[in-house]
């Protein structure tokens, strides 16, 4: 019964949960990841494989001087984060961001858990919350039914959910490339591959309208009655984008701007669709920012509206799921411990935290202080001045509890660095003193809540 008392059972094996595992089993721990798929499968996933990417294939950018999301792939590295490094060992040409080719990167995510001698993966539906052991709820995005009635009896309140929309994915050999042409923004990119990651297709004014309109009165996937839901900005249908004003997709997801035609130089595109490469082998293309509720019908219909698209192959088309979240700064404590309920902890996306890479961050966090309490081995509190504190501190008490939702990390989150509150330093030198205080913040961490096996 004691060596059962020490195993820490993570539910949900998508990115939260292996990271979680990873650091816990690094420390010694022993770990249980219970994984219902594919016994039992969902609306988005292909696999049964743990950390599978069901919307974009980014990390976003990769940039740890100007980008609080860069800041975080710098600190998740330095913590030894497994996905992280298979992220880097995956990564595909993506100019400053941080792209993978998504089924090599969840196959050798499975694979280097698999080979830990301290972790199991048990295929189960898990459906209420334990009243004993040592426990993370990692579940995502598409909490099982079950399981979230469960959590919404322990919390007293009906759930908390948003709505996440998915982009369709293309076969490159059915893209039209005498039409498109590939170029990152402004060229952005230290090699040719990443000045190229992108492809593009123009359009001008009429076929741009003409898009518009199709896209509005395309049929539409319903909600059904009940379901008062909203979007996460970050991750808004096209289509909803299109209705807050015509010019909305244009200066957004569909902005021209930084792109030269190399077919024809001379003319400005009124409006651009970009495309970032899904896979090592360049076969599959996503299109970028095009989340969509569409139905499949018409979603190709209307994507082969765009120039270049006209024949294009469909691998998967978009679509939208429910996401779940909990009011964790009124559910959860410093610890991201349930307050009724302190031997389970959330960590992830249900957490309210938004994205593969703060949901990752939340993991390597709850991996770390579950494995820290399982060891009797107590960790200082994570600096509210490093990407991680600032996330963490956000969810467990920083945010009003009233009008909490999903967050991307931002800087802000960050406490205002001493001797720029009130200046007029520029923004680029604000950036650089926030990551360069969360560096030295976080290296200080990680000496003194170092967790290694002995």
């Amino acid at each position: 019964m004691q060596a059962m008392d020490k195993t820490l059972h993570i539910v949900g094996g998508g990115m939260a949960g292996s990271e979680a595992a990873w650091q816990a089993a690094q420390a010694g721990v022993d770990v249980v990841i219970h994984e219902m798929r594919p016994k039992v499968e969902t609306f988005a996933h292909r696999t049964g494989n743990l950390a599978e990417m069901v919307c974009s294939n980014s990390f976003r950018s990769d940039d740890d001087e100007q980008n609080a999301v860069g800041l975080l792939h710098w600190e998740m590295r330095r913590a030894g984060g497994l996905i992280m490094e298979m992220a880097q060992r995956h990564r595909l040409p993506a100019g400053g961001a941080l792209a993978v080719d998504r089924d090599t990167f969840s196959q050798d995510v499975t694979a280097a858990l698999a080979a830990m001698p301290n972790v199991s993966v048990s295929h189960e539906e898990i459906t209420d919350l334990p009243d004993q052991g040592h426990w993370i709820i990692a579940t995502g995005p598409l909490t099982s039914g079950t399981l979230g009635q469960a959590i919404a009896r322990e919390t007293g309140a009906e759930r908390l959910a948003f709505f996440d929309a998915i982009a369709p994915i293309v076969y490159a050999d059915s893209i039209d490339m005498s039409v498109a042409w590939a170029q990152s923004r402004y060229d952005k990119g230290e090699t040719e591959a990443e000045q190229k990651a992108y492809l593009n297709c123009p359009m001008t004014k009429p076929q741009y309208d003409a898009f518009i309109d199709a896209l509005l009165a395309a049929d539409k996937t319903e909600f059904h009655e009940g379901e008062t839901a909203g979007y996460f900005d970050g991750c808004l249908p096209i289509e909803v984008m299109a209705e807050r004003g015509r010019e909305t997709l244009r200066h957004g997801p569909m902005k021209p701007v930084g792109l030269t035609n190399s077919h024809t130089p001379t003319e400005k595109p009124h409006a651009v669709v970009q495309l970032r490469r899904d896979n090592a082998l360049g076969t599959l293309f996503n299109i970028v920012g095009f989340q969509t509720k569409m139905k499949y019908g018409a979603q190709t219909d209307v994507f082969r509206m765009i120039p270049g698209l006209e024949n294009a192959r469909f691998a998967r088309l978009g679509g939208i799921h429910r996401n779940t979240f909990i009011n964790s700064p009124t559910l959860l404590d410093a610890e991201m411990r349930l307050k009724s309920r302190p031997n389970i902890r959330f960590a992830g996306q249900i957490t309210g935290v938004e994205g593969y890479v703060e949901s990752s961050a939340m993991g390597l966090l709850a991996g770390r202080m579950a494995a820290a309490e399982i060891l009797g081995r107590p960790l200082p509190a994570v600096p509210q001045d490093t990407a991680m504190g600032a996330l963490i501190h956000h969810i467990t008490g920083g945010a009003e509890a009233k009008t909490f939702q999903p967050m991307n990390v931002n800087f802000g989150l960050f406490r205002p660095v001493d001797g720029l509150k009130g200046g007029r330093r520029g923004r680029k030198d604000r950036y650089k003193a926030y990551t360069d205080r969360a560096k030295a913040a976080w290296e200080a961490w990680l000496t003194s809540a170092a967790l290694d096996a002995a």
